[in-house]
């Protein structure tokens, strides 16, 4: 079984976030797929499988399964237009999170997603433990997002990863408005085994929603200020959200079918 590694909002290796993609014929078990997620160690390896003219895509953590995966459905997309349906620039995928259309454009891979909503919060003692600073807002979806006040306090957390793994939420994300882009951001995933995320698709679409509001402007371009780093842009139009960004191929290998859960 062919396995693909891509780099995410990234214009070179080494950057943005890592994905695993296989592409497979036919559904594998649930152990396998967790255990090939496990053995990549990623914060995401997706698996797609073709019905009819879509896909039916699912993307695991170390941690275990999750609902929904921005950068790992991009490069989902972007293995399929390179190696699978080369004269496709459209496609869309049957997710947990419902349907999810691609599109390939100019080296740029664009998502259309719905936005998450903006429920505000309060803010609480182990918030601010968790983030070792106090945030200016709250606001909690699947994901919780916290509003700081500056890129410094953003890109200078003081991250207690007992306490994050305490809140309830798939995701901890914290955002600023930024000094270069319009926003800059973090998210954390200490529940799914993925300490700090590098850039995340998915998060954005209650990242983007906020700071469209905020500034007053549908595109953004927001940079998650990771180790790795890397370039989101997002476009919103009400309660749609479309998040963009390149992907860069980093390797293909073989998983070895003489493994006996396949």
């Amino acid at each position: 079984m062919k396995q693909y590694i891509v780099d995410v909002f990234a214009d070179k290796n080494f950057r943005g976030n890592q994905a695993a993609v296989c592409v497979l014929d036919k559904w594998l078990s649930e152990e396998l797929m967790q255990n090939i997620a496990k053995e990549n160690n990623f914060s995401e390896t997706s698996f797609a499988v073709k019905k009819g003219h879509d896909y039916e895509l699912r993307w695991f953590t170390p941690g275990g399964e999750i609902d929904f995966c921005g950068h790992a459905t991009l490069g989902t997309a972007y293995v399929i237009n390179r190696f699978y349906d080369t004269n496709r620039d459209t496609i869309k995928f049957m997710t947990a999170h419902g349907e999810l259309l691609l599109k390939i454009k100019d080296g740029i891979v664009n998502m259309t997603a719905t936005a998450y909503p903006l429920n505000k919060i309060a803010i609480t003692s182990d918030m601010i433990k968790a983030i070792g600073v106090t945030p200016k807002l709250a606001y909690k979806a699947r994901d919780l997002m916290f509003v700081l006040n500056s890129q410094y306090e953003v890109e200078n957390l003081n991250i207690d990863i007992q306490q994050l793994k305490k809140l309830d939420a798939v995701c901890v994300a914290v955002t600023a408005k930024g000094e270069e882009y319009d926003c800059v951001s973090r998210v954390f995933a200490p529940q799914l085994d993925v300490i700090e995320d590098s850039v995340t698709g998915s998060t954005h679409c209650m990242i983007a929603p906020y700071w469209a509001k905020v500034l007053n402007k549908k595109q953004l371009i927001a940079y998650q200020a990771s180790e790795r780093s890397g370039i989101i842009y997002a476009n919103v139009e009400g309660k749609i959200v479309n998040i963009a960004g390149k992907v860069v191929m980093y390797s293909i290998a073989d998983i070895l079918s003489d493994c006996k859960l396949f």
